[in-house]
């Protein structure tokens, strides 16, 4: 019998794309998630050897050299797709339906609705699986089910440099409020 696995998908331009929305603007280099420290986080969560796939559209026929050769240092596979369509989500529906005939759980850096089908399939044979997210951007078609496990790329994966704090809205639940927070240091003498 094969050992388990856990298998970390990222949907690069997803996760960009999202954190463009947070900053308004397209992310600065020290903006951008520590992929070292995701890949961290979703061997904690595992408990079982990772191995890590970052998929990227390389449609334009451009390869990100520096960036390949960043993640690949980080122990990601890069998954270079070209093709019409959806040529990064159609790579990785596939990839989670070889997944669903494996033994090992799923982290999928992502946000997107397309994936609910095939984590749906996952979970009901049994598959551990979570969402590497901003949580409140989150497809509400993948909010179904309360198997599926939310690890927030900021707050619960810690994929950002000390110093960035992203400007988030987001529902905070009563015992997490802090007042002192909200209103930092104004009217303090």
């Amino acid at each position: 019998m094969v050992a388990p696995v856990t298998f970390l998908l990222v949907d690069g331009e997803n996760i960009d794309g999202v954190l463009g929305q947070i900053l308004g603007h397209r992310p600065e280099p020290n903006e951008r998630p520590r992929w070292d420290r995701v890949a961290g986080a979703a061997a904690s969560w595992g408990s079982a050897p990772l191995k890590s796939y970052f998929f990227i559209n390389a449609t334009s026929g451009l390869i990100p050299g520096p960036f390949i050769q960043a993640i690949r240092s980080h122990g990601y596979t890069p998954v270079l797709l070209s093709g019409p369509g959806k040529v990064v989500d159609d790579a990785i529906v596939a990839t989670l339906g070889e997944i669903g005939r494996r033994h090992g759980s799923v982290v999928l850096a992502s946000h997107d609705a397309d994936f609910a089908p095939a984590l749906e399939q996952l979970l009901d044979h049994g598959h551990r699986v979570a969402l590497a997210c901003f949580t409140e951007y989150v497809a509400g078609q993948l909010l179904n089910r309360h198997d599926l496990e939310l690890l927030d790329l900021e707050r619960d994966m810690h994929a950002f440099l000390d110093d960035v704090v992203l400007p988030r809205v987001r529902i905070i639940p009563i015992d997490e409020f802090d007042p002192r927070a909200l209103l930092g240091s104004a009217g303090l003498a």
